[in-house]
This record gives structure tokens, sequence and C-alpha cells, in this order.
């Protein structure tokens, strides 16, 4: 058998606050604070240089170093 849960608003929320103990109270101040911050922190990840290691490789695996010194030089004149 399904139980149906309504949806706390706000205003129920702040209503209830009284009710809790001070200790309730700190510890719904608390998970506040964690869903917060988890919401506030950048959705950036940073990346390391190091995974940028090998970009690129196929590129360069059929030049040989002699040859991309040589057409180096020829760009220069």
């Amino acid at each position: 058998m399904a139980t149906h849960k309504s949806r706390l608003t706000y205003d129920d929320l702040v209503a209830s606050l009284p009710l809790l103990d001070p200790e309730e109270q700190v510890s719904l101040l608390e998970a506040l604070s964690t869903v917060l911050k988890k919401a506030l922190q950048p959705k950036l990840h940073r990346h390391s240089l190091l995974e940028l290691e090998g970009l690129g490789s196929d590129i360069w695996s059929k030049v040989t170093v002699e040859e991309y010194i040589h057409q180096e030089r020829d760009s220069w004149n």
C-alpha cells in the first residue's frame, strides 16, 4: 500500500520551526548549510595539464624531427 507524501511548503516549514527542539533546529541548520554548499559549488571540473599528454600525437606520428626542422627553416625564407 503506497502512502502519499504531500509537499511541505516554505511557510509550513517556517511555521514549524518553533516546535523543534534547539538541537533539532541546529541539525536542520547544518543540513541546510550542507545542501547550500553543494548547490553553490562551481560546476566546473578542474583539469590537470597532464591530461594533454599525447594530444595531437597522431599529427606528429608521420613527421620525423629532421623533416620538421627542415620545414620550419624553409618557412623562415
